[in-house]
C-alpha cells in the first residue's frame, strides 16, 4: 500500500517584481500573481497534530517572496527558481506545482494576465 499523499496550496501570492523581456520591465517591474500546490506524504501527521512536521506555509510564502525579486526574463525561469527553492527547504515534498502570472502584462491590448504553470 502506498503512502498517502495531500495537497497544501498557497494561492494568490501577490509580489511587485521585475521579470519581463523588455528592459522597460526589468526597470519598472509589474505585479505577478503566484499559486503553489505541493504535494507531500500524509504520513501521521493528522493524528499527531504536531506543526513542526509539517510544511511551514509561512516559510513557503518568504521562499516565494524572495525567490521573485531574482530577476528573470521568462516567467518560466521565475517559476523553476520557486521550485526548487521549495523543494530544496522540504525535501520530503514531492511535487511542486508553480504557476506564475504577469498581470497586466505589456502586450499593446487589454488582457488580465498571461501565466505559466510548471510541476516538477
Amino acid at each position: 500500500m502506498s503512502e498517502k499523499l495531500y495537497t497544501i496550496r498557497l494561492d494568490g501570492i501577490y509580489v511587485r517584481a521585475y521579470h519581463g523581456c523588455y528592459d522597460l520591465e526589468q526597470k519598472v517591474g509589474n505585479r505577478f500573481r503566484v499559486d503553489l500546490a505541493l504535494r507531500t506524504p500524509l504520513g501521521d501527521l493528522p493524528q499527531s497534530d504536531d506543526v513542526t512536521r509539517a510544511v511551514n506555509y509561512l516559510t513557503v510564502f518568504c521562499i516565494v517572496e524572495r525567490t521573485m525579486q531574482r530577476t528573470q526574463r521568462t516567467i518560466e525561469a521565475a517559476a523553476m527558481n520557486i521550485i526548487e527553492a521549495v523543494k530544496a527547504e522540504f525535501p520530503q515534498i514531492v511535487s511542486v506545482e508553480c504557476t506564475v502570472a504577469k498581470i497586466a502584462p505589456p502586450l499593446g491590448g487589454k488582457i488580465e494576465r498571461v501565466g505559466v504553470t510548471i510541476e516538477a
